[in-house]
């Protein structure tokens, strides 16, 4: 089930104040508070109140999850596996890049991006609309997080190498459309962490570039 904005629709039994949220008080005027008229997020109430009020509609359980804006969940002995099979080949058909050669890394190593002023210029809106779409395909798709890391970093003055460095994200893609992450039921639930940073790697701005990844046992569940 997905019910949009749950807490906020149930109705409260009790009288619930809070304090006016910064930038709604009026200069000169006494303080004054808000009589809530329906739950919020955070109330000890709203849990409550949402579960008094499902019991008044008919709910199914659809089972297990399957799909998910966009993440494709399989189900398996061992856990569960999530990728992004349907909509990586959905963003790779809108960018006319389905017939492109695959390619065995995502950026070539040490990959550099200036902003040469003396390359052409490109369609600002093509390039962050692609982008966009590159971002939202990490999310079970950590190897690809450095390189679109990398271009996002050039979002004004876009040039033709920036645009070439993300199609061969694509071409990458092309060849690992199926790639996820497995989440293993027999490793450890254990979070671990790991960080680290260059020094002045960015050639055009000598800034330093962090990076961190977040592991539930061997599957990297968040990083960048």
């Amino acid at each position: 089930m997905d019910i949009k904005s749950t807490f906020l629709n149930g109705v409260l039994e009790e009288e619930v104040y809070v304090e006016q949220p910064v930038g709604y008080v009026k200069k000169g005027n006494k303080e004054l508070v808000y009589k809530l008229k329906r739950a919020l997020y955070g109330l000890k109430q709203a849990p409550r109140a949402w579960e008094a009020m499902g019991r008044q509609f008919e709910m199914i359980d659809l089972g297990l999850t399957s799909y998910f804006l966009g993440i494709e969940v399989l189900q398996l002995n061992c856990g569960f596996f999530i990728s992004q099979r349907k909509y990586a080949g959905d963003v790779l058909k809108k960018f006319k890049m389905n017939v492109a050669n695959a390619i065995l890394t995502p950026a070539e190593e040490m990959l550099m991006l200036t902003k040469d002023k003396s390359e052409n210029f490109v369609d600002p809106t093509y390039f962050k609309t692609l982008v966009g779409s590159l971002r939202y395909l990490t999310s079970t798709r950590p190897d690809i997080n450095y390189s679109v890391g990398l271009i996002s970093r050039f979002m004004e003055n876009l040039r033709q190498s920036h645009l070439q460095a993300t199609k061969k994200i694509l071409r990458y893609i092309k060849g690992t459309q199926g790639d996820g992450i497995l989440y293993s039921n027999n490793e450890s639930v254990e979070l671990v962490g790991y960080t680290d940073s260059d020094y002045a790697g960015d050639t055009v701005e000598k800034k330093s570039t962090s990076g961190y990844a977040f592991f539930i046992g061997s599957a990297v569940f968040h990083g960048v």
